[in-house]
């Protein structure tokens, strides 16, 4: 406004524009240096994808283990939990060239041990997470088979402490190591 006004007063016109609309654009330039060198260069920071609570589906005191005869086709329960691992991508901002807003995304990863069954099986055929198949190879993942013999998984003794990690022997279980969310919204999917 302060640069049409001024532009007004002086009247006349330039490449056929009148002095107003001059005035107005170097107003208006002039106003935006100065509003970022007061208030800074963009908005604040844009946060994706951060979760405050994470809730998971596990075992309890009590609860039935199932016991499978031949293939079949179960979820299983979360007998243990690594903590989540928050990774953080900061993108955005800029030198020399026009700025973006920072853009902070983030995402989780987490280890798992999944409980099966009672008993010995044989192997773990297939895998569904939330309700699409997915090929083992896609997943770090270790198989118990519920011997009488087997003995703790070597990255729950690394979290929790040597010795202070049962065996879960007769019970065949999984082991999933540092599994990204972000492909499942940062959720933990259903096994």
């Amino acid at each position: 406004a302060a640069g049409a006004a001024t532009g007004g007063s002086i009247g006349g016109t330039f490449a056929g524009l009148s002095s107003v609309v001059i005035g107005r654009a170097v107003g208006a330039t002039l106003g935006k240096a100065i509003d970022q060198r007061l208030m800074g260069q963009g908005s604040d920071v844009v946060e994706t994808g951060r979760v405050d609570k994470f809730r998971l589906t596990n075992a309890g005191e009590g609860d039935a283990i199932a016991q499978v005869y031949g293939r079949m086709r179960m979820g299983g329960q979360i007998i243990w939990s690594s903590d989540f691992i928050e990774t953080v991508t900061v993108s955005g901002g800029g030198k020399g060239g026009p700025t973006q807003p920072v853009t902070k995304e983030f995402s989780y990863s987490v280890s798992l041990a999944i409980a099966l069954c009672g008993g010995e099986i044989t192997r773990v055929g297939r895998i569904w997470v939330d309700g699409d198949e997915i090929s083992p190879n896609d997943l770090n993942m270790r198989v118990y088979v519920g011997s009488a013999d087997q003995q703790p998984d070597s990255l729950m003794e690394a979290t929790e402490g040597v010795g202070q990690v049962p065996a879960y022997r007769g019970t065949a279980y999984v082991v999933l190591e540092y599994i990204q969310l972000q492909q499942f919204g940062n959720l933990v999917p259903q096994f």
